[in-house]
């Protein structure tokens, strides 16, 4: 890593905003074994620059979601701000309308965003959080592409003014690719306007600013020297495994962690909670509520992909489930609710200690069954999706899934399975698959998914009457 030698080391109201999980159907994982315990590895930090008088108090925190991505995927980063005396109304996530880039970001698409469109959309939410906390500056926090919608915020979008931190997670400030050729006019190109833009200059700093970088050191599938995950396998890309450092800024290492890992994982909470309190963590745990109070919305796709607009007309039940089999405890379900324009699901008062079976039912879309471990702590980020049905998904007679929203299946790396098995599809070396499934008979049975200490039971669906299910693990 560049800056240094390396050492050792450790809206408005109420977060609205949040998203769902992640695209449901890229492709799945082969393997199993060692649960690691990755390092911390910090590179040296540079001179001070220029720092704006600190407010009292810790700052109000944004965060800001990645490509294709929603809140949602924040929910266990915003509990451990909470377990470490954060308060709620101190914590927002927003939601871009339009969350997945444009292929060339000077070329419209329909319900795709450009580089623009998302700062015009963080600069109005930063400036709700500021109005709604009272306070002149927050903290930022990214996760991938939110990372490129904050760098343009400070430094072309007058952000800077307003900004206290900024922590950047698998950000690829470098690019994807660095390429005359290859990925033309899109912002995750190293060689095109955007990027340029952004990386003029001798550093990365933005004067009053305290910027922190969070990367992994070999195993983020978007800073790796061979094209493998962007479709040039076997063709260099230009960048490097340092793809996602900030130049002079603090740089940290996440051994072992992947591209996600590096935003919601408790290492990178304990990187971006120093790097804001000034102070380590007290606690990496979550503290648990007995009665978690949830809610979200439910939003869908246009155009092919997801967005993280609201939709109305949707039916949400949800029933109890056996932790063990994954059998309905009741044929009635504890909630129900059918949303209006504003796309909200809930309230719904859960219990710490019960699994949960979210169906969502929309016009024109398949039938989801979200099989969910406990919720530890009340949220207004379980933001619900359809699942898709895929070309491979023809003729079977049922269908399940395992997802990892915050993460990727490590083959060699995590303790993984769905019924008993290693889904196909799932790559090895470094983990680029965050979803696995596997087809089965028409008699209905349980199915259970493992990753690590989560362990989630299933029921089959049919999916000839238009039903999926996924094994949704929050950790």
């Amino acid at each position: 890593m560049s800056g240094g030698e390396k050492s050792k080391g450790s809206g408005p109201g109420r977060r609205a905003l949040l998203g769902g999980a992640a695209a449901l159907w890229p492709a799945f994982v082969p393997a199993v074994t060692s649960v690691f315990a990755p390092a911390i590895v910090r590179a040296q930090q540079p001179a001070p620059r220029r720092r704006q008088p600190a407010e009292p108090g810790l700052p109000p925190v944004v965060f800001v979601h990645g490509n294709g991505d929603s809140s949602a995927l924040w929910i266990n980063t915003l509990w451990r701000f909470e377990s470490n005396g954060y308060r709620r109304n101190q914590l927002f996530a927003i939601d871009f309308d339009n969350p997945s880039a444009r292929r060339n970001d000077a070329k419209p698409e329909p319900f795709r965003s450009s580089t623009g469109d998302q700062m015009t959309e963080l600069t109005a939410f930063v400036a709700e959080v500021r109005k709604a906390t009272r306070r002149r500056r927050v903290a930022l926090v990214a996760s991938s592409r939110g990372g490129n919608a904050v760098r343009n915020y400070l430094k072309n979008g007058g952000g800077a003014e307003f900004t206290s931190h900024a922590v950047l997670c698998g950000t690829p400030n470098k690019g994807i690719v660095i390429s005359d050729s290859a990925l033309v006019g899109s912002e995750f190109n190293g060689a095109a306007p955007f990027l340029k833009d952004l990386n003029a200059g001798p550093d990365d700093l933005i004067d009053g600013v305290e910027m922190m970088a969070i990367r992994s050191d070999r195993n983020d599938k978007y800073s790796q020297p061979d094209g493998r995950f962007v479709g040039m396998p076997g063709k260099p890309t230009g960048v490097g495994f340092d793809a996602s450092e900030l130049r002079g800024a603090r740089n940290v290492v996440l051994d072992g962690l992947d591209h996600r890992e590096v935003a919601f994982h408790k290492l990178a909470f304990a990187a971006m909670y120093e790097h804001i309190a000034s102070k380590p963590p007290a606690s990496m745990f979550i503290a648990q509520e007995p009665l978690p109070v949830l809610n979200g919305k439910v939003t869908g796709i246009a155009g092919g992909v997801y967005t993280n607009r609201a939709v109305a007309g949707a039916e949400v039940e949800i029933f109890e489930i056996d932790a063990k089999t994954g059998e309905r405890r009741s044929v009635v379900a504890v909630h129900r609710k059918t949303t209006g324009e504003d796309g909200v699901w809930g309230p719904f008062i859960a219990r710490a200690d019960m699994n949960y079976e979210f169906v969502l039912r929309m016009p024109e879309q398949p039938v989801t069954h979200t099989y969910r471990s406990p919720f530890l702590r009340s949220s207004d980020v379980i933001h619900l999706r359809p699942a898709q049905f895929s070309k491979a998904d023809e003729g079977a007679d049922a269908i399940v899934a395992m997802s990892r929203p915050r993460g990727y299946f490590g083959v060699d790396r995590d303790r993984f399975s769905l019924d008993g098995k290693v889904p196909p599809g799932i790559n090895d070396g470094v983990p680029g698959a965050s979803v696995g499934k596997l087809v089965f008979d028409a008699q209905p049975r349980t199915v259970m998914a493992v990753f690590n200490n989560e362990t989630i039971a299933t029921r089959t669906w049919p999916a000839k009457e238009g039903h999926l299910v996924i094994a949704e693990f929050l950790n």
